[in-house]
């Protein structure tokens, strides 16, 4: 699982638990997309999740 480029979020870990309460281990996975964005005067392909890019944090170039 990738993680996000710009703010380093990744794969979290948890429990999931059932209306009888038996506990499972479970995951949560960002939205993550490799987008072409603009970093110091230059395009790059970098993998960043959805919140940085609602956010506004980089540049995308289309």
């Amino acid at each position: 699982m990738a993680k996000c480029d710009i703010c380093g979020k990744g794969l979290q870990f948890g429990k999931q638990i059932s209306h009888s309460h038996r506990v499972t281990n479970r995951t949560w996975s960002p939205n993550i997309q490799k987008a072409k964005v603009k970093i110091n005067n230059s395009i790059k392909r970098i993998n960043i999740c959805t919140k940085c890019l609602k956010a506004g944090k980089v540049e995308k170039v289309s």
